[in-house]
C-alpha cells in the first residue's frame, strides 16, 4: 500500500512540475528576443575590436629630447635619424645611397661616443667584410647558396671601464641599414636603426654600472639573404664574445614592436619583468616556424650559425606596404618608436646589469633549446605571461584527461541515448565547419568575375567582414541549426519513452531546451579536439584552445549544471554566455584580428611566380581562414539563436552586410587599391642573350611588366596605351630565381639604356672526364653587375665548387635543391669581384642531352644566369611614370632590378 501510494504521487506530481516550467503561455514569453541576441552579437564584435585596439593600437605618447632626459629614450630624436635615412631614398647593397647611410650612422655613433659617461669604454668600428658564403640549408635557404662581398657595418660597443671581463660577455643588439631597391624603408628598417641609435645614446650614460657589455650592430646585406649578420658572426673578432642576441625587424611599418621569437624561458621572463608596454605573441612564432610566412630575419643566423639565445622583435602594422614605395615615414604612427625604445632600454639595462642573466646565457650554450622553450603572450598589452613548455604540456594533458573522464562518465550514465546525442553534436561541429567554409568560398570564387580586381579588399580590410565574415557566420548558423534539428528529433524520441506525460508544445519546448544545451556543449568538444591536436604537435598557441575550453565549461558548470537528472532543462542564461566568452575574447580576439589583417596585407605579394597562382586563390585563403575563425569562435553564441526569435533578423542582418560589401567592391565605390596601399607591379628592362646560343648574334631586348598580386594587368594597361605592350601566358620569362608565368612585354625603345659591354659572359674553359666522372670548368664574368643569380640544374649536376681569385669560396657537399635547381645568389659592394670560376661535377644519372633535345622548348639548360643593374632605362622610366598611382614596384632578394641581363649555358656543351 505505501509503495503504491508513493508511485501514485510520483506519477501525478511529475507532469505538474513540468507544466509549471513549460506552460503554453510561457512558451512564447521565454523566447529570447531578436534585439537581445543582436545586441549580444554587437557586444561580442565591439568587444573584440576594443581588445584589438587596446592590445595592438594603444601606443605611448612620444617624448622629445628634453622630456626623455639624458638617460631616457626620445622618439623625437630617433625620428630625426629615420627622416634622414628615408630621405636618401632606396639604399640597397652596392648603391651610393647606402654608402651615405652608413656614413651617417657612423657619424652619429661618433657623437654618442664623445658624449658617453666618462667611466664607459666606447669602441666604434666601420667593419669591412671579406668575401663569404651563407650555407644555411633550412627553411627559406633550402636549395640556395648566398654569396657576399665588400659589405660595411657600423659596430658600437659599450663596456664599463673598470670591469675588463665585461668585454667577453656581450649582449648584441642588431638591425640592418640597407633596404630593397624599391623603397626608402621607413619601417624596414630605418625605424629600427633610429631606435638603436637612440638606445645607444641612453646606454652610453648607463653602461658604467653594467656587469656585461652591449654591442650595437648596424649591418648591411640583410635584404640580400641575411648576409650582413652572417658576415659579422663568422668574420668579426668580437663574434666569440657575444652571449645573447636581440634582433629588431619590421614586417610592415610602425605600431607595436612585437616579440615574436624567443629561445629560452629565462630570457622571456627577463623581458616580461621589465617591459613597460609588453607585446608578445608565440602564435606568430608558430606561424613563422611552420613556413607559412616565407621569410627570415637575422635572428635565424644568430640562432643557427652562432647558437646564441635571444629575442626577435618586429613591427607588424600595415604589412601591405612591406618592401614597396609606401613604406614611408608618413605611415609611421606616433608612439611606435617610443614603444620599442622604452621596452628595449628597460630590457638592456636589466640584462646588462644582471650577473644571473649572463650566467644563464652561458649555460644556454650547453642546453637544448627544446628543453627550455616557453609559452609567451601578452594580455591587452599590459601584462606578459611566460611559463615553460613542459608545464604547458603537463597542464594541457591534465585538462584533456579530466575532460575525457567526464565525457566517459556521462556516456556510462546516459548510455545509448547520450552516445547518440554526442554523435549528433560531433556531426553538428562538422556541419558548422563545412557550411561556414562553403559559403564564403563560393563568394571568393565569384569575386574575380564581378569586381575590377580579383583581390578587392586589400586597401580596406574591413570589407572582409561583409564579404567573407557574414557568409561564414550564416553558414555556421545553418550547419549548427541542422545539428540542432537532428538533436531535437533524437531527444524527442527519447523523451517520448522516458517522459510520456510530455506532449505537444510542452514536449517541443523541453526538447528544444535540451538540444540547445547539447549544441552549447558541442563547443567544449570542438575546442577539446583542437587542444589535443595542439598539444600533440607542441603548438605554442594551444593555450588559446585551453582558454576557449575551460572558461565556457566553468561558466556552464557554475550557472547551468544541475545535480538532479529529473529536473527539466531551462533556457541558457545570458550571464552564462557573458562569463563564458569574457576571458577568451580578452585573451585572443585581438590576436585573431591582427592575424587576419596580416594575412590580407600579404596577398599583394603572394604570387611568387607571377601568374602562377589562380586569381581566386588569395580570396579563398582569406575566406577559409575567416570561416574557421567564425565557426570556432561563434559556436557558443550561435547556440542561443535556435529557439529564439532572432533567426530571421540574424539572416537579414548578415545578408544585408554581405550585399552592402558586394555592392561597394563591385561598383568600385570603395577602391581595391589606393596610392598608400598599392598593387605590386614590377617593370624590368630585360636583355636576353640565351638565344645567342642558337647562333643569333644579337641579344633580345624588351621591357617586361608583371605583378606579384594575383590577377591580370588589364587595368594597368589602360594607362599604358601607346607603349605597345602585349600580355599573356606566352610571355614567360625565366629569371633564374623565379619564373614569370604571366606578364606583358614591349619592344618599344628597348635598345637604349644599356650596352653590349654589360652583357655577362658564361664560357666553358674545359670539359673532361676522369674515372668515369665528368667535370666541366666554367668561367663567369658578370661585367659591371655585383648582384646576380645563378641556377644550376641538379638533374644533370651532382655537385659544384666556386673559386674567386684562386680561393675556393664554395666547397663540395651539402647542396640541396628545390624543383631540380640549386640557386646561387651574390650581392656585394662596388669593390666586389665580378669574375668567378665554377667547376661542375656531373651526375652519373644525368641525361647528357643532345643538341637537338636541348633546342626543344621544354628542355632546361645546364645553368642559367641573371645579372642585375640598378639603373632605370628611358623606356622603364616612361612606363613607371605612366603606371597608375595605385601601383608600386615590389622588391625582395630574388627580384631583378629595373635592368636585368639573362644568359644560359646549354646542356650539350
Amino acid at each position: 500500500m505505501p509503495r503504491g501510494q508513493a508511485s501514485s504521487v510520483s506519477t501525478r506530481e511529475k507532469p505538474r512540475v513540468d507544466a509549471v516550467v513549460v506552460s503554453d503561455k510561457d512558451n512564447g514569453r521565454h523566447r529570447r528576443s531578436a534585439y537581445l541576441l543582436l545586441g549580444l552579437l554587437i557586444v561580442f564584435l565591439h568587444g573584440s575590436w576594443s581588445v584589438y585596439r587596446m592590445q595592438f593600437a594603444n601606443l605611448p605618447l612620444p617624448l622629445d629630447a628634453e622630456q626623455a632626459g639624458k638617460r631616457g629614450f626620445s622618439e623625437a630624436s630617433a625620428l630625426k635619424h629615420v627622416k634622414y635615412l628615408t630621405g636618401l631614398g632606396p639604399h640597397p647593397v652596392g648603391s651610393d645611397s647606402l654608402d651615405l647611410a652608413v656614413q651617417y650612422v657612423y657619424a652619429e655613433a661618433e657623437k654618442i661616443k664623445k658624449t658617453a659617461h666618462p667611466d664607459v669604454d666606447v669602441q666604434l668600428e666601420l667593419f669591412h667584410t671579406d668575401i663569404g658564403a651563407n650555407r644555411l640549408a633550412g627553411g627559406l635557404f633550402k636549395g640556395k647558396t648566398i654569396l657576399y662581398s665588400d659589405l660595411k657595418h657600423v659596430i658600437l660597443r659599450f663596456v664599463p671601464k673598470y670591469l675588463p671581463e665585461a668585454e667577453e660577455n656581450l649582449i648584441l643588439v642588431s638591425s640592418h641599414i640597407d633596404t630593397v631597391f624599391t623603397t626608402g624603408g621607413a619601417g624596414d628598417c630605418s625605424s629600427c636603426v633610429g631606435v638603436m641609435l637612440e638606445l645607444a645614446r641612453g646606454v652610453a650614460q648607463w653602461a658604467h654600472g653594467f656587469k656585461s657589455g652591449v654591442l650595437f650592430l648596424f649591418n648591411t646585406g640583410e635584404e640580400e639573404g641575411l648576409v650582413g649578420a652572417h658576415s659579422f658572426i663568422t668574420q668579426h673578432h668580437w663574434r666569440n664574445s657575444v652571449r645573447f642576441a636581440v634582433d629588431l625587424e619590421a614586417m610592415g611599418i610602425g605600431g607595436k614592436s612585437t616579440l615574436f621569437q624567443g629561445t629560452h624561458q629565462w630570457a622571456l621572463e627577463s623581458f616580461a619583468a621589465v617591459a613597460k608596454y609588453p607585446s608578445a605573441q608565440i602564435a606568430i612564432q608558430d606561424i613563422f616556424n611552420s613556413g607559412a610566412i616565407n621569410s627570415a630575419t637575422d635572428f635565424q643566423i644568430y640562432l643557427e650559425v652562432a647558437g646564441l639565445p635571444g629575442l626577435d622583435f618586429a613591427y607588424t602594422d600595415m604589412t601591405s606596404v612591406y618592401h614597396t614605395k609606401n613604406d614611408k615615414i608618413e605611415h609611421l604612427k606616433p608612439g611606435s618608436l617610443q614603444h620599442n625604445g622604452e621596452n628595449m632600454l628597460a630590457f638592456l639595462l636589466h640584462a646588462a646589469s644582471s650577473q644571473k642573466f649572463m650566467e644563464d646565457a652561458h649555460e644556454a650554450k650547453q642546453e637544448s633549446v627544446e628543453q627550455k622553450k616557453a609559452i609567451f603572450f601578452d594580455i591587452l598589452g599590459k601584462y606578459m605571461v611566460v611559463y615553460p613548455q613542459r608545464l604547458a604540456t603537463m597542464f594541457h594533458n591534465s585538462i584533456i584527461f579530466h575532460s575525457l573522464v567526464i565525457l566517459g562518465m556521462s556516456l556510462l550514465m546516459g548510455r545509448c541515448s547520450v552516445l547518440v546525442s554526442l554523435g549528433i553534436s560531433c556531426l553538428s561541429i562538422i556541419l558548422t565547419l563545412i557550411f561556414s567554409i562553403f559559403l564564403p568560398v563560393v563568394v571568393a570564387f565569384a569575386l574575380p568575375h564581378i569586381c575590377p580586381f580579383p583581390i578587392s579588399f586589400v586597401a580596406n580590410p574591413w570589407l572582409v567582414i561583409g564579404l567573407f565574415g557574414s557568409p561564414a557566420l550564416l553558414g555556421a548558423f545553418i550547419g549548427q541549426h541542422i545539428g540542432f534539428i537532428l538533436l531535437k528529433k533524437h531527444i524527442e524520441q527519447v523523451y517520448s519513452r522516458t517522459k510520456p506525460g510530455l506532449t505537444g508544445n510542452k514536449m517541443d519546448y523541453i526538447v528544444g531546451l535540451e538540444a540547445e544545451r547539447w549544441i552549447f556543449k558541442s563547443g567544449f568538444l570542438q575546442w577539446l579536439i583542437v587542444l589535443i591536436l595542439g598539444t600533440y604537435f607542441k603548438v605554442g598557441a594551444s593555450y588559446i584552445a585551453l582558454i576557449w575550453l575551460v572558461s565556457p565549461a566553468f561558466a556552464y558548470g557554475l550557472m547551468e549544471a544541475t545535480l538532479s537528472p529529473l529536473r527539466s532543462p531551462k533556457h541558457l542564461k545570458v550571464v552564462t554566455l557573458v562569463l563564458a566568452l569574457a576571458v577568451p575574447v580578452v585573451s585572443s580576439a585581438g590576436l585573431v584580428i591582427r592575424m587576419v589583417d596580416v594575412m590580407v596585407g600579404t596577398i599583394v605579394r603572394a604570387d611568387r611566380n607571377p601568374g602562377g597562382l589562380p586569381s581566386w586563390l588569395g580570396n579563398v585563403v582569406v575566406a577559409v581562414a575567416i570561416a574557421i575563425v567564425v565557426s570556432f569562435m561563434f559556436v557558443y553564441l550561435l547556440s542561443y539563436v535556435h529557439i529564439s526569435g532572432a533567426k530571421r533578423a540574424l539572416i537579414f542582418v548578415l545578408c544585408a552586410s554581405f550585399g552592402l560589401a558586394i555592392a561597394l567592391v563591385s561598383s568600385g565605390i570603395v577602391p581595391a587599391f589606393t596610392e598608400d596601399i598599392s598593387r605590386t607591379v614590377n617593370v624590368v628592362h630585360v636583355v636576353d642573350t640565351t638565344r645567342m646560343n642558337d647562333g643569333s648574334t644579337e641579344p633580345l631586348s624588351y621591357v617586361s611588366l608583371f605583378s606579384h598580386t594575383p590577377g591580370k594587368l588589364t587595368q594597368e594597361l589602360m594607362d599604358l596605351r601607346g607603349e605597345e605592350f602585349s600580355c599573356g601566358r606566352n610571355m614567360t620569362i625565366d629569371f633564374a630565381t623565379f619564373t614569370m608565368m604571366y606578364g606583358c612585354r614591349s619592344y618599344k625603345r628597348s635598345n637604349t639604356g644599356w650596352s653590349k659591354s654589360e652583357v655577362p659572359m658564361v664560357h666553358v674553359e674545359s670539359d673532361y672526364a676522369t674515372d668515369d666522372a665528368r667535370r666541366t670548368v666554367v668561367s663567369i664574368d658578370t661585367k659591371s653587375s655585383t648582384r646576380w643569380s645563378l641556377a644550376i640544374n641538379k638533374q644533370e649536376i651532382d655537385d659544384f665548387t666556386i673559386h674567386v681569385d684562386s680561393n675556393k669560396l664554395v666547397h663540395l657537399g651539402g647542396k640541396s635543391e628545390v624543383d631540380g635547381w640549386h640557386t646561387i645568389r651574390f650581392a656585394g659592394g662596388k669593390s666586389s669581384p665580378t669574375k668567378f670560376e665554377l667547376t661542375l661535377f656531373w651526375s652519373s644519372n644525368g641525361t647528357h642531352a643532345s643538341a637537338k633535345e636541348t633546342k626543344a622548348e621544354n628542355f632546361s639548360p645546364l645553368v642559367k644566369l641573371r645579372t642585375d643593374v640598378n639603373r632605370v632605362t628611358p623606356m622603364v622610366e616612361t612606363v613607371l611614370e605612366k603606371l597608375p598611382r595605385w601601383s608600386t614596384p615590389f622588391g625582395k632578394s630574388t627580384s631583378p632590378y629595373t635592368l636585368a641581363f639573362l644568359t644560359a649555358l646549354p646542356i650539350n656543351i
